[in-house]
């Protein structure tokens, strides 16, 4: 067969999946939206569950996603951002280093629940922190750390040598060249994929099912060691434990569209301080 003609099928099936993945979330998207969108209202949004979450409103679970979210950006930013810092900057290329890469990249493969398992271990027996927002915060951290690690570390990676290298020849430090010729400009990549990880973390269920997740807690935390309800579990108990599976099928896509809503939210925040620094910040 022809070169042309092989490429073209190839580009033709690519283009075929491409367009059948998106039609498959649109469809999904529209069923939740659809179905979802009649549910909202104020006294949903602000109400109290009641009858087993059959009832009422879902606002203490937007409150403990919310926390949560809170608590694993608190966490995982400031270590994921370090870490990818000293790896790209200061850490020098031998199998020590390879090794920890090696190991950030494994992790960023392991399934969630057995972040859920470990944090059960250690947050929630051995440090005695029992199943609380500090537990589902560290474990949520945990799981989203090595993405964002290496994206930061790729962003880092992304500025020109001869940045750092005419800093350095006008005698700024280290610190001082990576401060203001190698961060600002790597502050978009860094952000985008930090807010996606973290969007991700908001719409996980096994990690927070066994270290913070309440089935029904119609009360606000008042503490970081307070158990809260989640949206993902909410709406996870909601489909597969919950006895009137018809009865509470509305607040199954209501929850759906509030998980969505947030999720989206932070996924537009991203793209949007990405399309700000890119702007500011050119080369």
């Amino acid at each position: 067969m022809n070169r042309e003609i092989t490429e073209k099928i190839i580009i033709m099936l690519i283009r075929a999946v491409a367009y059948l993945i998106v039609i498959l979330v649109g469809y999904i998207l529209y069923d939740i939206i659809r179905k979802g969108a009649p549910n909202l209202s104020w006294e949903f949004i602000s109400g109290f569950p009641e009858q087993s979450g059959a009832k009422g409103g879902i606002l203490p679970a937007i409150v403990g996603t919310l926390c949560l979210v809170g608590g694993t950006i608190a966490i995982a930013l400031p270590l994921g951002v370090g870490s990818a810092i000293y790896l790209s900057e200061y850490a020098k290329p031998n199998r020590f280093t390879e090794i920890i890469r090696l190991a950030i990249v494994t992790l960023a493969g392991v399934p969630s629940i057995v972040f859920g398992l470990f944090g059960l271990g250690l947050f929630v027996i051995f440090l005695g922190f029992g199943a609380s927002i500090l537990s589902g915060s560290l474990t949520l951290a945990c799981m989203v750390l090595p993405t964002i690690i290496v994206a930061s570390e790729e962003a880092l990676r992304a500025v020109p040598r001869g940045f750092r290298a005419a800093s350095l020849a006008l005698g700024a430090t280290k610190w001082e060249t990576i401060r203001t010729n190698v961060l600002p400009y790597s502050l978009s990549g860094m952000i985008t994929g930090s807010i996606l990880a973290i969007g991700r973390a908001a719409g996980e269920t096994a990690p927070i099912l066994l270290t913070v997740a309440a089935f029904f807690l119609p009360t606000l935390p008042k503490s970081i060691y307070d158990q809260v309800m989640a949206l993902p579990y909410h709406l996870y108990i909601l489909a597969t434990q919950h006895p009137a599976a018809d009865q509470v099928r509305p607040m199954q896509y209501g929850t759906a569209l509030v998980l969505l809503i947030i999720v989206l939210g932070l996924s537009l925040g991203a793209i949007i301080i990405r399309i700000y620094y890119r702007r500011k910040y050119q080369w």
